[in-house]
């Protein structure tokens, strides 16, 4: 299959060349130039499959042109071998966890599956290969531990000094091998432009070889279209073939990656409603959806780190998918945003009225689909849980006032040493950093 940029439709290139680049030459974001659509009788299918059969059917769809059966059975199993379990929340609203991959964080599936496609692609090659990644929280760790140890790919992950939890840092300043983590001095905004500015850069090109693990990354958000189709199969067999039953998801999002990933499952035949763009007061996708104006703008901190992101990317993909017309967005899309003293208490409130313990991102996830709910009642949400309320220890205690069990796989990095390279955010350091690398 042929993958455009979003700038040029016209600007095609293969599976490896677009995964291998990872930003369109002309700056734009690469897109299927197809996109498979499942049958109602394929849709069924799934109701009897877990999460990695799941993915193997969707892969073969998606991939299976540009990769044998056997190599791209063996990417799907070594990378979503864990569920994503739906658990009912309360009536007629569902949690998607997302965390019971090796991080504890929904970014596992698909950096875990880039991971083993670069892999794929990469084997023969002489040369290192540089993979850069951008991170506000959790994608970084999921990146680290997705190439932790892969020969010939080396990692930089590039994140906002002091805007990460402790937990998320140390889980990727503290790898070594082949992991680097460049502690910016700035916002992630800051570190997603440097990492852009470097795939821009011709004279870099011609010294190292370089690809993203961000969203940006066509095989970092495709994957994530994965669960959708899982937490669908996993609904009561009444609610799920009612007709009458209205399903809609609620989507923490900060740089849309797992907003794309549904609305392509949509396109796939996955019979979903409408999305809820769930953000924090970063709130530009929630502005343009009530205005039609996208208005970037720097980012502001919150507990909701992941969702703390002034210019998302992938928005440009959403564009591209609806043609840029602002109606037929907001058609299928209507943002909330709630700021941290908010996000507090729906954590606390959700705590006491259902047992269910959110993260500060699932929790904006579940008030949007409360909130739509009591607008339209009848119809059935699923919030994303994107994240373990763990890696957020102290917020999260804060609020019940109840310790909250970090799990092992999290614990053992809590006392090792972090080792990171501190840079501003100027591209010309980034650029020498690379080059020493």
């Amino acid at each position: 299959m042929d993958y455009y940029s979003t700038r040029n439709r016209a600007l095609k290139f293969g599976l490896k060349e677009a995964l291998m680049k990872g930003l369109a030459p002309d700056g734009g974001l690469f897109m299927p130039s197809r996109i498979p659509i499942l049958s109602r009788g394929g849709l069924e299918e799934l109701r009897e499959m877990n999460l990695t059969q799941i993915a193997l059917k969707l892969s073969e769809l998606l991939f299976g042109e540009d990769i044998p059966g056997e190599d791209l059975k063996a990417i799907v199993e070594g990378a979503v071998n864990f569920d994503t379990p739906l658990v009912k929340v309360e009536e007629g609203i569902y949690a998607l966890e997302l965390f019971h991959g090796p991080t504890l964080a929904f970014k596992d599936v698909g950096a875990r599956f880039l991971a083993r496609l670069l892999g794929h692609f990469t084997r023969d090659m002489k040369e290192d290969i540089h993979v850069l990644v951008a991170t506000s929280g959790d994608t970084g760790s999921a990146v680290a531990n997705g190439f932790l140890g892969v020969p010939g790919v080396k990692v930089h992950v590039l994140y906002p000094s002091g805007l990460v939890s402790p937990l998320q840092e140390k889980q990727f300043t503290t790898l070594g091998e082949n992991i680097s983590a460049v502690e910016v001095k700035g916002t992630f905004d800051d570190c997603q432009k440097l990492v852009k500015e470097a795939f821009m850069d011709q004279e870099l090109a011609g010294q190292i070889t370089l690809t993203s693990a961000n969203s940006i990354n066509l095989a970092r958000f495709l994957p994530q279209a994965f669960y959708y189709f899982r937490a669908w199969a996993q609904m009561d067999p009444e609610t799920r073939t009612d007709p009458e039953t209205q399903l809609f998801f609620s989507v923490p999002s900060g740089n849309y990656g797992n907003m794309t990933a549904g609305l392509v499952a949509r396109e796939m035949g996955l019979p979903v409603h409408t999305f809820l763009s769930a953000n924090n007061i970063n709130d530009v996708v929630p502005v343009y959806l009530l205005t039609g104006k996208f208005k970037p703008r720097p980012s502001t901190a919150t507990i909701a780190n992941a969702m703390d992101v002034g210019d998302p990317s992938n928005f440009d993909r959403i564009l591209d998918l609806f043609d840029h017309k602002h109606k037929w967005i907001t058609t299928h899309m209507q943002g909330f945003s709630y700021s941290d003293h908010e996000i507090r208490e729906i954590i606390s409130r959700v705590y006491r009225k259902t047992g269910y313990l959110c993260d500060p991102h699932g929790a904006t996830g579940y008030q949007a689909a409360r909130t739509f709910m009591d607008d339209h009642p009848g119809y059935t949400g699923i919030f994303l849980e994107t994240a373990h309320p763990a890696k957020f220890k102290e917020s999260v205690e804060e609020v019940t006032g109840k310790p909250v069990e970090i799990p092992e796989r999290l614990a053992v990095f809590a006392d090792r040493e972090k080792t990171s390279t501190p840079l501003k955010p100027a591209y010309r350091d980034f650029k020498s950093y690379l080059l020493n690398q």
